[in-house]
């Protein structure tokens, strides 16, 4: 396994001033306090600003738009192996992907990898093994400006074909040595070896942060 990215350290300030402003925001009743922790957030705001190049406004619309305790946002990704090859899907930037996305609050992170596939994929799969419960900004480029915790799980087909959609326009299987032009802020090619090794290891340890 490669070395873990490291986020840069004003990259963290911001997120933890973002992350203690929400908590103070969703817990005092002090308008004083309030006040102090509504520009707590909007600092956070102005260092992504300032160094990602990106306007404020937009910052605060991506980074500061979230109520209640703030958590990690849910990624699944789905492997399927045929014939010693994993499925991908072509997005619309001419990038390719492991099914998969944001879990659905009304979803459990099964029914959602399931569902994801089913949709993007255009196939009924099962979910059958947890392969790896990763922090993607140390894995995944670029780094976000929030937490995400992505869940690689080992599917099954049961039937089914690719229909174009509304998020990709392909689906194949891929060989480890023939991998195209990854979403790499979605999945890596060390995340996809990963899954490789997972799915002939009968005894796979689940890897996790």
């Amino acid at each position: 396994m490669k070395n873990k990215i490291v986020q840069p350290q004003w990259l963290e300030w911001a997120k933890e001033l973002q992350f203690i402003a929400q908590a103070g925001l969703t817990y005092s009743k002090d308008p004083f306090d309030i006040e102090r922790f509504e520009r707590i957030r909007e600092i956070s705001a102005e260092i992504l600003s300032l160094q990602s190049g990106v306007s404020v406004e937009k910052v605060k619309e991506l980074f500061c738009n979230e109520t209640g305790f703030q958590t990690p946002k849910l990624d699944t990704r789905a492997a399927i192996f045929k014939e010693g090859k994993v499925l991908l899907v072509k997005e619309k930037n001419g990038t390719w992907s492991l099914p998969g996305g944001w879990v659905d609050v009304n979803r459990s992170i099964k029914t959602n990898t399931e569902k994801e596939v089913r949709e993007e994929a255009g196939l009924d799969v099962k979910a059958v093994r947890v392969i790896a419960i990763q922090d993607r900004n140390l894995h995944n480029i670029p780094p976000y400006a929030y937490n995400v915790c992505k869940v690689f799980m080992l599917c099954e087909v049961e039937g089914g074909a690719f229909k174009p959609n509304l998020e990709t326009v392909e689906s194949r299987y891929f060989g480890l040595e023939e991998l195209p032009v990854l979403a790499e802020e979605k999945n890596t090619a060390e995340q996809i070896r990963m899954c490789f090794v997972a799915s002939k290891d009968k005894e796979w340890q689940v890897r996790f942060d």
